[in-house]
Formats: C-alpha cells, structure tokens, sequence
C-alpha cells in the first residue's frame, strides 16, 4: 500500500470518528419505564445534559410582594386599561417584572415615550395589553394544560423582546404544505428529517385533525392520506423536540391512537395544542397590522424581525414555553408570586392614540 493510500485510509478513519463522535450520544444513557412492561415505553436521557438543562430552566427571583392598599392605579395614572385595578405599588412592581422580562436592556423606552407615558404611540405598549389579556387567558382557561405552575411573560421571552422559539407559515404551505415536486427538505424544527417544515399551519392555526391511523381500507372512504400522515408525524416531531421526550411519553406503543391505553401526558398535550391554537388565532394574528407597520420592531430596538416570510405574524408552538423540558421551568410555579396578572382586565381595549384624553 502506498503513502498516500494509507494517508488516505487514516483521513477516512479519522472523518468517520468524528461523525459518529458528533452523531451519536456516548453511554450511559438512561432509561426510565414510564408505562405498562413489554410496551417499549421508556425515556431516555443523558445525564451529562443534564446541568446545563437546569441551569436553562432558572427563574429569576421576584421581587418582594407589593402593598396592595391605596389608591388604584387607574386612579393616579392615565390611560391604565388593563392594570387599572391594581394599587400603585402593585402597578410599579408589574411594570419592573415586565420590564425585565421582555427588554432588559432597552428599559421602559421599550414601550413607553418616556415624555408621555400615557400615550400609546409606542405600538409595544398596545400590544403588551393584548398580551398581558393573553397571559390570564391562559392561567384561567388552560389550566388543564398549564395546571397550577401558570405561566408569565417571561415563559415564552425570558429575556428577549421576541421568544426565540417562534414559527411563521413556510412558502410551500399555502400550496398544500409541501415541496413543489412532492419531496420535503430537512428541516431543524422536524429532526433534520424530510417530513413538512411547516406542521404548525394546518395544526397550531387551522383546525386539521391529527390523524396518521385509517381504519378503513375501503377506497374513497379513507380520511387518512398520505399528506395528513406526514404533518401529523412532522407536528409529533416537533413536539417531541420541543419537550425533550420521546414519543411514548404520552402514548402507548402498543397503540398508539388508543386513548385508554395512553399516559395522562397525552390529555395534557391535547389541551396544549388547542391552546397554542387558541393563542394564534385569537392573541397573535389579530396583532398582525401592529408588527406590519412596524416589521423591524421599535425605535429603541432590538432589531428583530416581526413577521415571517410570507407576511404572517410570528407564533408560538410547544417550543416557545418548553425549550426542551417538558415542563417549562422544571415545573417552577411561575404565576404564584404574581398575582397582579390574576387582576388584568380581559375586556374589550380602547383604540391606541398618541394623546389619551
């Protein structure tokens, strides 16, 4: 063998080290039974994951417990719509929390013009009311998804003006969620796999039914096709992604679509993709016209995209408030040490306007 063949032959050896090295997760890995014996449902995980997990999923200390006596703030600030039943005390601690939350580093200029801080004319203020509405929407109504922990603005932005795991509608979706010729591309949010990039359209804002089983075989008479078995797989993909699990964390894989046979987490997730369908349908889309006229974000930044490629809003999926656990915060009671958000008023806003008489 000559020396360049063996240079070769080492090269070749040395590359596919480090594919597998990069690929494949080295043991131990460990496996936890979470359902009936000989069904194959089992969790895996990697310990050495497992701090930075932790570290991740940190909630930042609430500041101390506000007076709730006094004067409301609607009583002492203009233009207060959705605050307005808190004191004043409660009021300032609310507005530092948020302020922390969603824009650390640009302050209360984020949402306010720090001349007037009554006028609306800054359009993050008008829709932090409509997401401050969303948020005890979600605590109230979806607690059969949420339980008890709730959730607060800082869930989905932990930090960030815009949540970092967001999704807009892909290109090829208006012409039936798939590649021009029939062939998906990999995709990160579906494992790198050929399933549809885009399972959030048909799931998370229309109402398709998730459905990959026929049970029938009868020509003509089979609501299951191919298409709707891809995004179902794609959304499941995803999920799983989005909660750091595996597939029978909520089903059965013996059966998978027998619900008498599946884990509660399945209910669980049931109510949580209605919830996320509920949010961009009722919460983010209707904001669509705010983020248009300002695609880039406010003055005071960050400079951060508003809408997708296709002119739609951005929206929130499993990922937005999971980040890879599946119990965001490791299950930290988020709401508990806010009851401010427990007071927003979730009636109808009046219209933004520069000067509020």
């Amino acid at each position: 063998m000559s020396l360049t063949s063996k240079a070769l032959l080492v090269l070749t050896g040395l590359l596919v080290a480090v594919i597998c090295l990069l690929t494949f997760e080295r043991p131990p890995v460990v496996t936890t039974q979470n359902g009936f014996r000989g069904t194959g449902m089992e969790q895996l995980q990697n310990p050495r994951l497992a701090p930075a997990r932790i570290a991740a999923n940190r909630v930042p200390d609430a500041p101390d417990p506000a007076d709730t006596d006094g004067p409301k703030a609607s009583e002492i600030f203009e233009n207060v719509q959705v605050l307005g039943e808190l004191s004043a005390a409660q009021f300032g601690r609310i507005m530092q929390a948020m302020t922390e939350w969603i824009s650390p580093s640009q302050g209360c200029n984020y949402c306010h013009n720090p001349e007037n801080l009554a006028s609306d004319e800054v359009y993050t203020k008008v829709v932090a009311r409509r997401m401050l509405q969303m948020n005890r929407t979600i605590n109230v109504d979806w607690s059969a998804h949420v339980g008890q922990a709730g959730v607060t603005c800082y869930t989905c932005h932990r930090g960030n003006a815009v949540p970092q795991q967001v999704w807009s509608t892909a290109p090829t979706s208006r012409a039936g969620l798939q590649a021009p010729r029939g062939q998906n591309h990999p995709a990160p949010n579906v494992n790198q796999s050929s399933l549809p990039a885009d399972p959030y359209t048909p799931f998370l804002l229309g109402d398709h039914n998730i459905r990959n089983i026929s049970r029938t075989s009868l020509p003509g008479t089979n609501p299951t096709d191919v298409m709707r078995t891809e995004w179902t797989y794609a959304l499941m993909t995803s999920m799983s992604q989005a909660l750091g699990v595996n597939c029978t964390f909520c089903h059965n894989s013996r059966a998978f679509s027998v619900w008498e046979q599946s884990p509660p987490q399945r209910l669980t997730a049931w109510h949580g993709i209605r919830m996320a369908r509920t949010i961009n349908r009722d919460y983010i889309e209707p904001l669509t016209p705010q983020w248009a006229a300002n695609p880039r974000g406010p003055a005071e930044g960050p400079n951060h995209p508003r809408l997708g490629v296709m002119g739609d809003a951005l929206k929130v999926n499993c990922a937005t408030c999971h980040q890879g656990v599946n119990r965001p915060f490791l299950g930290a009671p988020m709401a508990r040490d806010y009851p401010e958000l427990n007071l927003v008023t979730t009636g109808p806003l009046r219209a933004a306007e520069a000067t509020p008489r």
